[in-house]
């Protein structure tokens, strides 16, 4: 064990020595990656900020703050907030099920928490249209009871829990399997049940996985438009989220409010992915801590 920790901690500490590829190799595989990030990522996002602000400060204001753009502004918050946990949930369930169990149909699960990334987002929303319209054959009983569900908010939930759920599962689910059973099989033997073993054992070794997956999910949450435009109905001032409200005022040649709203709608993707960094710089810095640790016990 000693061996094994003492050789990753040295390929960790060399891997820039172990690299045999000449430096103009390097330099163009490099250069290569950055000039893709500047033409395909860094210079949309500038333009996008810039032409929000094009027209001053007080124009940008108000483009975010009218009643229409809040309202879409507070929707896509409350849809993110609804569909985040219960993906949590399931995601949860699903990797500790599909890594801790062994049953039938396991493959088909993996398989099925994979078809949100297969079917297309105005696929998946036409779906809960053909389950929930008023031409279904649920759809009188929905009336008779005054439930909307499609061109309404729990269409607009629906809709982005079904494009979102494969994130935090998937994200657990080799991390679960790297790890196997073997620290969840000694806490039963030592008198821990179910709950004490997913608290103290199962949770503390999978939260940086957990967190990643949260992070992404939130962020698909708050992007979605496909399976959402399809469900929304596209009522103005009630069933718009940010992405379709940037859709309706760039129809309409409103171009700075449509700016101004996509600016707020891409520092939301870059502050999650600040936090996504940031998690990920204090994951590696506990691991190195880690090994150090196991490294002076030695």
């Amino acid at each position: 064990m000693t061996g094994a920790v003492s050789s990753l901690w040295r390929r960790r500490s060399n891997t820039t020595d172990t690299t045999t590829e000449p430096l103009w190799i390097r330099l163009a595989l490099i250069g290569t990656a950055l000039v893709f990030l500047a033409l395909f990522l860094v210079v949309p996002l500038v333009a996008v900020f810039t032409e929000a602000f094009a027209r001053g400060a007080d124009i940008y204001w108000a483009a975010i703050t009218e009643p229409d753009a809040w309202h879409a502004i507070k929707l896509t918050l409350l849809a993110a907030a609804i569909a985040v946990p219960l993906n949590l949930v399931f995601g949860l369930a699903a990797a500790w099920s599909i890594t801790k169990f062994q049953f039938r149909g396991k493959q088909a699960l993996i398989t099925l928490i994979d078809l949100p990334f297969a079917v297309s987002p105005v696929v998946a929303g036409l779906i809960y249209v053909l389950l929930f319209g008023a031409q279904s054959w649920l759809g009188p009983w929905l009336s008779d009871n005054n439930i909307n569900i499609i061109f309404a908010v729990p269409g607009i939930v629906l809709a982005t829990v079904f494009v979102t759920f494969p994130f935090i599962a998937r994200e657990l689910i080799p991390l679960m399997e790297e790890q196997g059973t073997s620290y969840e099989e000694a806490s039963l033997t030592l008198g821990a049940n179910g709950w004490q073993t997913f608290w103290r054992v199962t949770l503390p070794s999978i939260k940086w996985g957990l967190l990643y997956g949260i992070i992404l999910c939130n962020a698909r949450a708050m992007g979605e438009f496909g399976a959402v435009s399809v469900v929304s109905g596209h009522i103005r001032g009630q069933t718009n989220t940010l992405p379709l409200h940037i859709e309706i005022l760039y129809n309409e040649y409103q171009f700075a409010a449509a700016f101004a709203a996509a600016s707020l709608l891409a520092g939301l993707a870059l502050i999650t992915l600040l936090v996504k960094s940031l998690l990920e710089w204090q994951h590696k810095r506990d691991r190195d801590k880690s090994i150090r640790a196991a490294l002076q016990q030695t």
